[in-house]
Protein backbone atom coordinates (compact mmCIF):
# COMPACT_ATOMS: atom_id res chain seq x y z
CA UNK A 1 0.00 0.00 0.00
CA UNK A 2 1.66 3.20 -0.94
CA UNK A 3 1.12 6.34 1.64
CA UNK A 4 -1.20 8.51 1.50
CA UNK A 5 -1.97 11.95 2.91
CA UNK A 6 -4.87 13.77 4.22
CA UNK A 7 -5.84 16.28 6.93
CA UNK A 8 -7.51 15.64 9.79
CA UNK A 9 -10.12 18.07 11.33
CA UNK A 10 -7.27 19.34 13.95
CA UNK A 11 -5.57 20.32 10.67
CA UNK A 12 -2.32 17.91 11.40
CA UNK A 13 -1.70 15.17 8.33
CA UNK A 14 -2.57 11.86 8.78
CA UNK A 15 -0.11 9.00 6.68
CA UNK A 16 -1.44 5.89 6.13
CA UNK A 17 1.65 4.01 6.20
CA UNK A 18 1.69 0.36 4.79
CA UNK A 19 0.34 -2.20 7.05
CA UNK A 20 2.38 -4.48 9.37
CA UNK A 21 1.79 -8.10 10.13
CA UNK A 22 1.88 -8.62 14.03
CA UNK A 23 1.29 -12.68 14.68
CA UNK A 24 -2.24 -13.06 14.09
CA UNK A 25 -3.15 -9.81 13.24
CA UNK A 26 -2.86 -7.18 10.59
CA UNK A 27 -2.17 -3.42 11.95
CA UNK A 28 -3.71 -0.84 9.42
CA UNK A 29 -1.87 2.49 10.52
CA UNK A 30 -3.42 5.52 10.36
CA UNK A 31 -7.05 3.94 10.79
CA UNK A 32 -7.26 4.01 14.12
CA UNK A 33 -5.05 3.61 17.59
CA UNK A 34 -3.90 0.84 18.82
CA UNK A 35 -3.53 -0.53 22.51
CA UNK A 36 -0.48 -2.22 23.72
CA UNK A 37 -1.44 -3.78 27.43
CA UNK A 38 1.19 -3.77 29.22
CA UNK A 39 2.51 -6.86 31.59
CA UNK A 40 5.21 -6.93 34.50
CA UNK A 41 6.68 -10.17 35.74
CA UNK A 42 9.26 -8.71 38.00
CA UNK A 43 9.67 -8.03 41.89
CA UNK A 44 10.48 -4.69 41.19
CA UNK A 45 8.11 -2.82 38.71
CA UNK A 46 8.11 1.16 38.82
CA UNK A 47 4.13 0.68 39.16
CA UNK A 48 3.96 -1.73 41.43
CA UNK A 49 1.73 -4.05 39.08
CA UNK A 50 5.02 -6.73 39.02
CA UNK A 51 3.69 -10.35 39.11
CA UNK A 52 6.54 -11.58 41.11
CA UNK A 53 6.41 -8.97 43.49
CA UNK A 54 7.13 -10.02 47.41
CA UNK A 55 3.84 -11.49 48.60
CA UNK A 56 3.02 -12.51 45.34
CA UNK A 57 3.26 -16.59 45.92
CA UNK A 58 4.71 -18.80 43.90
CA UNK A 59 5.92 -18.64 40.17
CA UNK A 60 3.02 -21.21 38.61
CA UNK A 61 0.85 -18.67 40.56
CA UNK A 62 2.27 -15.96 38.48
CA UNK A 63 1.87 -17.68 35.06
CA UNK A 64 -1.54 -17.64 36.59
CA UNK A 65 -2.26 -14.27 37.42
CA UNK A 66 -0.52 -13.24 33.92
CA UNK A 67 -3.01 -15.19 31.77
CA UNK A 68 -5.95 -13.61 34.66
CA UNK A 69 -4.49 -10.26 33.65
CA UNK A 70 -3.80 -10.87 29.93
CA UNK A 71 -7.96 -11.98 29.41
CA UNK A 72 -8.80 -9.41 31.43
CA UNK A 73 -6.57 -6.59 29.36
CA UNK A 74 -7.35 -8.09 26.05
CA UNK A 75 -11.82 -8.22 27.14
CA UNK A 76 -10.74 -3.94 28.15
CA UNK A 77 -9.73 -3.35 24.57
CA UNK A 78 -5.82 -4.47 24.31
CA UNK A 79 -4.82 -5.20 20.31
CA UNK A 80 -1.65 -6.80 22.04
CA UNK A 81 -0.13 -7.73 25.41
CA UNK A 82 3.40 -6.60 25.75
CA UNK A 83 5.58 -9.14 28.28
CA UNK A 84 8.81 -7.97 30.29
CA UNK A 85 11.00 -9.72 32.72
CA UNK A 86 12.99 -6.86 33.77
CA UNK A 87 12.38 -3.76 35.59
CA UNK A 88 13.75 -0.37 33.11
CA UNK A 89 12.80 1.91 36.49
CA UNK A 90 15.48 3.71 37.25
CA UNK A 91 18.23 2.05 39.87
CA UNK A 92 16.54 -0.84 38.68
CA UNK A 93 18.30 -4.68 39.76
CA UNK A 94 19.81 -6.24 36.53
CA UNK A 95 19.06 -9.32 35.77
CA UNK A 96 21.12 -12.11 33.67
CA UNK A 97 19.49 -13.62 30.64
CA UNK A 98 18.87 -17.05 32.51
CA UNK A 99 16.46 -15.38 35.10
CA UNK A 100 14.39 -13.01 32.79
CA UNK A 101 14.20 -15.77 30.26
CA UNK A 102 12.93 -18.04 33.08
CA UNK A 103 10.45 -15.05 34.51
CA UNK A 104 8.74 -14.33 30.79
CA UNK A 105 8.95 -17.56 28.63
CA UNK A 106 6.49 -19.55 30.85
CA UNK A 107 3.98 -16.60 30.80
CA UNK A 108 4.34 -15.73 26.40
CA UNK A 109 3.66 -19.33 26.38
CA UNK A 110 0.50 -19.71 28.77
CA UNK A 111 -1.25 -15.97 26.83
CA UNK A 112 -0.45 -17.60 23.46
CA UNK A 113 -2.20 -20.83 24.71
CA UNK A 114 -5.47 -18.91 26.30
CA UNK A 115 -5.21 -16.68 23.84
CA UNK A 116 -4.01 -18.00 20.25
CA UNK A 117 -5.68 -14.67 18.59
CA UNK A 118 -4.26 -12.09 20.57
CA UNK A 119 -0.51 -10.86 19.82
CA UNK A 120 2.16 -11.23 22.35
CA UNK A 121 5.41 -8.94 22.59
CA UNK A 122 8.00 -9.15 24.47
CA UNK A 123 9.75 -6.25 26.14
CA UNK A 124 13.92 -7.24 26.32
CA UNK A 125 17.48 -5.66 25.27
CA UNK A 126 18.70 -9.25 25.44
CA UNK A 127 19.29 -12.00 22.20
CA UNK A 128 19.07 -15.06 24.05
CA UNK A 129 15.91 -13.86 26.13
CA UNK A 130 14.31 -12.53 22.70
CA UNK A 131 15.33 -15.86 21.12
CA UNK A 132 13.56 -18.04 23.54
CA UNK A 133 10.95 -15.76 23.19
CA UNK A 134 9.86 -16.40 19.50
CA UNK A 135 10.20 -20.10 20.17
CA UNK A 136 7.39 -19.47 23.05
CA UNK A 137 4.80 -17.54 20.70
CA UNK A 138 6.16 -13.76 21.14
CA UNK A 139 5.85 -12.31 18.00
CA UNK A 140 7.08 -8.65 18.58
CA UNK A 141 10.63 -7.30 19.70
CA UNK A 142 10.31 -4.53 21.93
CA UNK A 143 13.10 -2.95 22.43
CA UNK A 144 14.43 -0.55 24.91
CA UNK A 145 17.75 -0.37 23.75
CA UNK A 146 16.65 -0.15 20.21
CA UNK A 147 19.21 2.27 19.03
CA UNK A 148 21.93 1.13 20.58
CA UNK A 149 24.78 0.20 17.69
CA UNK A 150 24.71 -3.45 18.99
CA UNK A 151 22.20 -4.75 15.79
CA UNK A 152 21.54 -8.55 17.02
CA UNK A 153 17.73 -7.97 18.17
CA UNK A 154 17.66 -6.44 14.58
CA UNK A 155 19.56 -9.11 13.03
CA UNK A 156 17.40 -11.91 15.07
CA UNK A 157 14.17 -9.79 13.72
CA UNK A 158 15.42 -10.12 10.43
CA UNK A 159 16.17 -14.05 10.54
CA UNK A 160 12.43 -14.69 12.32
CA UNK A 161 10.46 -12.28 9.92
CA UNK A 162 9.24 -10.19 12.88
CA UNK A 163 8.36 -6.93 13.64
CA UNK A 164 11.03 -4.51 15.54
CA UNK A 165 9.99 -1.60 17.80
CA UNK A 166 13.25 0.90 17.84
CA UNK A 167 13.27 2.97 21.09
CA UNK A 168 14.79 5.76 21.87
CA UNK A 169 17.11 5.74 24.73
CA UNK A 170 20.62 6.76 26.44
CA UNK A 171 22.52 6.39 29.42
CA UNK A 172 22.47 10.19 30.32
CA UNK A 173 19.91 12.57 29.59
CA UNK A 174 23.08 14.53 27.97
CA UNK A 175 21.67 16.65 24.54
CA UNK A 176 23.18 19.86 22.70
CA UNK A 177 20.00 19.98 20.45
CA UNK A 178 17.61 17.40 21.68
CA UNK A 179 14.76 16.41 19.46
CA UNK A 180 17.41 16.81 16.45
CA UNK A 181 19.53 14.85 18.25
CA UNK A 182 16.61 12.09 19.09
CA UNK A 183 15.41 11.77 15.18
CA UNK A 184 18.54 11.47 14.19
CA UNK A 185 19.53 9.04 16.84
CA UNK A 186 16.20 6.93 15.53
CA UNK A 187 17.33 7.07 11.80
CA UNK A 188 20.46 5.64 12.48
CA UNK A 189 19.30 2.67 14.27
CA UNK A 190 16.46 2.45 11.81
CA UNK A 191 19.25 2.55 9.01
CA UNK A 192 21.01 0.10 10.58
CA UNK A 193 18.10 -2.77 11.25
CA UNK A 194 17.15 -2.00 7.12
CA UNK A 195 20.78 -2.88 6.20
CA UNK A 196 20.42 -6.40 8.21
CA UNK A 197 17.31 -7.07 6.33
CA UNK A 198 14.16 -5.81 8.47
CA UNK A 199 11.63 -4.98 5.82
CA UNK A 200 10.76 -1.34 6.59
CA UNK A 201 6.70 -1.80 7.14
CA UNK A 202 8.21 -4.24 10.59
CA UNK A 203 9.93 -1.44 12.00
CA UNK A 204 8.29 0.79 14.20
CA UNK A 205 9.59 4.08 16.55
CA UNK A 206 9.59 4.84 20.26
CA UNK A 207 10.35 7.92 21.40
CA UNK A 208 11.51 6.54 24.70
CA UNK A 209 9.39 8.92 27.08
CA UNK A 210 11.63 8.34 30.45
CA UNK A 211 14.56 6.90 29.64
CA UNK A 212 17.95 8.79 28.79
CA UNK A 213 15.95 11.90 29.53
CA UNK A 214 14.81 15.13 31.87
CA UNK A 215 11.22 15.70 33.05
CA UNK A 216 11.69 18.95 30.80
CA UNK A 217 12.89 16.71 28.17
CA UNK A 218 10.24 14.06 28.38
CA UNK A 219 7.63 17.29 28.39
CA UNK A 220 9.42 18.24 24.96
CA UNK A 221 9.02 14.76 23.58
CA UNK A 222 4.94 15.28 23.75
CA UNK A 223 5.14 18.77 22.07
CA UNK A 224 7.22 18.01 19.77
CA UNK A 225 5.76 13.96 18.78
CA UNK A 226 4.36 15.67 15.36
CA UNK A 227 7.97 15.84 14.33
CA UNK A 228 8.70 11.69 14.41
CA UNK A 229 6.03 11.44 11.54
CA UNK A 230 9.15 12.70 9.03
CA UNK A 231 11.08 9.27 9.97
CA UNK A 232 8.05 7.45 8.26
CA UNK A 233 7.45 4.56 10.54
CA UNK A 234 4.72 3.92 13.02
CA UNK A 235 4.90 5.38 16.28
CA UNK A 236 4.76 3.50 19.64
CA UNK A 237 4.30 6.18 22.66
CA UNK A 238 4.89 4.64 26.71
CA UNK A 239 3.59 7.46 29.11
CA UNK A 240 1.61 5.06 31.38
CA UNK A 241 2.22 6.32 35.11
CA UNK A 242 5.38 7.62 34.65
CA UNK A 243 7.34 9.85 36.88
CA UNK A 244 7.39 13.08 34.73
CA UNK A 245 3.48 12.51 35.00
CA UNK A 246 3.80 12.64 38.76
CA UNK A 247 6.37 15.10 39.32
CA UNK A 248 3.73 17.35 37.13
CA UNK A 249 1.21 16.29 39.34
CA UNK A 250 2.97 17.83 42.32
CA UNK A 251 4.54 14.15 43.33
CA UNK A 252 1.87 12.12 43.17
CA UNK A 253 2.05 7.94 43.58
CA UNK A 254 1.78 5.49 40.53
CA UNK A 255 -1.36 4.69 41.41
CA UNK A 256 -2.51 8.24 41.22
CA UNK A 257 -1.55 8.92 37.60
CA UNK A 258 -4.29 7.77 35.51
CA UNK A 259 -5.54 11.21 34.35
CA UNK A 260 -2.35 12.61 33.70
CA UNK A 261 -1.51 9.78 31.58
CA UNK A 262 -4.79 9.83 30.06
CA UNK A 263 -3.84 13.08 29.11
CA UNK A 264 -1.06 12.36 27.17
CA UNK A 265 -2.72 9.90 25.52
CA UNK A 266 -5.11 11.95 24.06
CA UNK A 267 -2.03 14.63 22.78
CA UNK A 268 -0.37 11.67 21.11
CA UNK A 269 -2.80 10.75 19.28
CA UNK A 270 -3.60 14.07 17.94
CA UNK A 271 0.28 14.39 16.90
CA UNK A 272 -0.52 11.25 14.79
CA UNK A 273 0.82 8.15 17.34
CA UNK A 274 -0.18 4.63 16.26
CA UNK A 275 -0.19 2.71 19.23
CA UNK A 276 0.09 3.38 23.16
CA UNK A 277 1.74 1.42 25.52
CA UNK A 278 -0.51 1.23 28.51
CA UNK A 279 -1.23 -0.35 32.13
CA UNK A 280 -5.03 1.18 32.19
CA UNK A 281 -6.36 -0.59 29.06
CA UNK A 282 -9.51 0.40 29.81
CA UNK A 283 -9.44 3.92 30.75
CA UNK A 284 -7.19 4.64 27.80
CA UNK A 285 -8.90 2.34 25.24
CA UNK A 286 -12.04 4.48 25.85
CA UNK A 287 -9.94 7.60 25.59
CA UNK A 288 -8.74 6.70 22.28
CA UNK A 289 -11.96 5.62 21.22
CA UNK A 290 -12.79 9.96 21.67
CA UNK A 291 -9.63 10.85 20.31
CA UNK A 292 -9.83 8.91 17.35
CA UNK A 293 -13.40 10.27 16.58
CA UNK A 294 -12.08 14.05 17.04
CA UNK A 295 -8.68 13.64 14.87
CA UNK A 296 -9.12 10.66 12.82
CA UNK A 297 -13.45 10.70 11.94
CA UNK A 298 -13.18 6.74 12.85
CA UNK A 299 -16.72 5.56 14.25
CA UNK A 300 -16.70 2.51 16.55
Amino acid sequence: MTAAEGASPLGLNTVLLPATRIGPRLFEWGRRTYVMGILNVTPDSFSGDGLLAPGAGRRGAAVEAAVIQARRMVDEGADIVDVGGESTRPGHDPVDADEETARVLPVISAIRAALPDVPVSVDTSKPAVAEAALEAGAVLLNDVWGVSTDDALARLAAARGVPLVVMHNRTLPDYRDFVAELIEDLRAALDRALAVGVPRQNLIVDPGFGFGKTPEHNLTVMRELGRLRQLGQPILLGTSRKSTIGRVLGGLPTEDRLEGTLATTAIAIAAGVDMIRVHDVRANVRAALVADAICRSVRP
